[in-house]
């Protein structure tokens, strides 16, 4: 997909967010506190092993073991759940327009493990998942190297902790809050690095997962936090800076597209005045 295509995607994907974003009921229950939302955080575990003993369902209902997805290549490991009504469909789409600039292919140089942080959800759901991302993704030999996983809360809050994955859940939206973004892991199963927001750099992607082949470990990147749960329930409202970039990102947006449709108008009547109407061609031959 064209640069100026994906950016236009994400814009519209903003856009389209920002009225679900802004319509929450402000007498909504409490759930999270503040101080909880204040603890979820995506902390930089660089060098840590992963526990490769959990155990978890795979997208066809099978019983596995993480270690049985590591040994031979890099990992990008994306934590989220399968039903999230907000960024994590953005962070799989992101992952996909960033991967489909690599040469590299999931399933031959890397593969991919996405893992639900919602125990209630099931192993169907990651299926369904799975067909929408490979779909999209459509590069040969991914179903095998792109896997979609569910458990017990004990064996995904182990491995969310030992990436510094944090999260909570709301009882009263019945969502999860929690950060967005990647881990790079290498082959033997340590974090070599991370990628935060819901865009990722195709160079700065292909560099992690070169560096984590090499059963190597980057450097500590900015962690810019982007949080999968904008409205607080405790308040019945939403961040200040939160809906600071809503409002601007829907103006300029707004803006851009007023503009694009006042160029095409424009350019659409200059057209018509240098096209000779077919009336006055005819009358000028016959004279």
């Amino acid at each position: 997909m064209p640069g100026y295509l994906k950016t236009r995607t994400r814009f519209c994907a903003i856009l389209l967010a920002a009225p679900t974003l802004l319509a929450r009921p402000a007498g909504a229950a409490p759930g999270v506190s503040d101080e909880a939302l204040r603890n979820i955080t995506f902390e930089q575990k660089l060098a840590i092993q992963v526990p490769l003993g959990l155990k978890f369902q795979d997208e066809n209902g099978r019983a596995i073991e993480l270690s049985g997805y590591f040994g031979h290549k890099p990992i990008i490991l994306v934590l989220g759940y399968y039903e999230c009504p907000m960024l994590c469909t953005m962070v799989l789409n992101g992952l996909i327009e960033s991967l489909e600039d690599l040469k590299w292919n999931a399933g031959s140089q890397f593969d991919v493990i996405s893992v639900s942080i919602d125990p209630r959800e099931t192993w169907k759901l990651a299926a369904a998942k799975k067909r929408a991302c490979l779909r999209r993704y459509g590069r040969e030999g991914a179903e095998a190297g792109w896997h979609f996983l569910t458990g017990r809360e004990d064996q995904i809050g182990k491995l969310a902790n030992s990436v510094g994955f944090r999260y909570a859940y709301d009882s009263a939206s019945r969502q999860y809050a929690h950060p967005s973004g990647l881990v790079i892991l290498t082959p033997d199963g340590k974090t070599a690095r991370y990628l935060f927001g819901v865009s990722y750099s195709p160079q700065d992607l292909f560099s992690a997962l070169q560096t984590a082949a090499k059963g190597k470990v980057g450097s500590p990147i900015r962690n810019l936090l982007l949080l999968c749960f904008h409205y607080n329930p405790i308040s019945g409202k939403y961040g200040a800076q939160i809906m600071f970039v809503i409002r601007a990102l829907s103006i300029a947006t707004l803006i851009g597209l007023t503009s694009w449709i006042v160029l095409l108008v424009k350019q659409g009547r200059e057209n018509e005045k240098a096209t000779p109407d077919s009336r006055t061609v005819g009358l000028a031959r016959e004279g």
